[in-house]
């Protein structure tokens, strides 16, 4: 099952020694050991991969940092994985495929969309880029939506240019 794949893709992780990975066969075994916890009870293992450890959260290094505006406790950063990225593009490519689906309209792409989005240009944390999801999803936004972008690519890359 993909529970069973994620959990012996993470048992080498600090995570998954901390929480006994190896132990986990079950959803019952992974309720008992993995609580649920907000973003500062994660936090220890977010700041070391943050700070550039490898095999916290996830095996390896993210390939983005999705920060947050962080309006309860400063700004969050959420890793971003190569295995986890295709899942956002994913989730971009359905709605517009359902809203295809449920309206009959397709023509939609032959005229301007407005991308509401962070700026595309992202900043780097020891060697992994950073920005905002919307920004770093705009980098994988098919070539066929890009040409009727509003605002343009280069105007959201403008701080502040709301």
């Amino acid at each position: 099952s993909v529970f069973q794949k994620l959990i012996a893709h993470a048992v080498s992780t600090q995570f998954g020694r901390d929480h006994d990975f190896i132990s986990i066969n079950t959803h019952e075994d992974f309720v008992k050991r993995v609580p649920i916890r907000d973003y500062e009870a994660l936090k220890p293992y977010v700041e070391k991969v943050v700070a550039g450890k490898e095999n916290i959260l996830w095996p390896g290094k993210p390939i983005y940092f999705a920060k947050t505006s962080g309006t309860t406790s400063g700004a969050k950063y959420i890793p971003i994985t190569k295995e986890s990225m295709p899942y956002h593009v994913e989730a971009a490519r359905n709605a517009i495929l359902l809203y295809i689906h449920e309206t009959g309209k397709a023509n939609f792409v032959d005229g301007k969309m407005i991308f509401l989005q962070g700026s595309p240009i992202l900043d780097e944390k020891n060697g992994i880029k950073l920005g905002r999801l919307s920004g770093i999803v705009a980098h994988y936004v098919p070539k066929y939506l890009q040409k009727n972008r509003m605002p343009s690519w280069e105007t959201n890359c403008i701080d502040d240019w709301e």
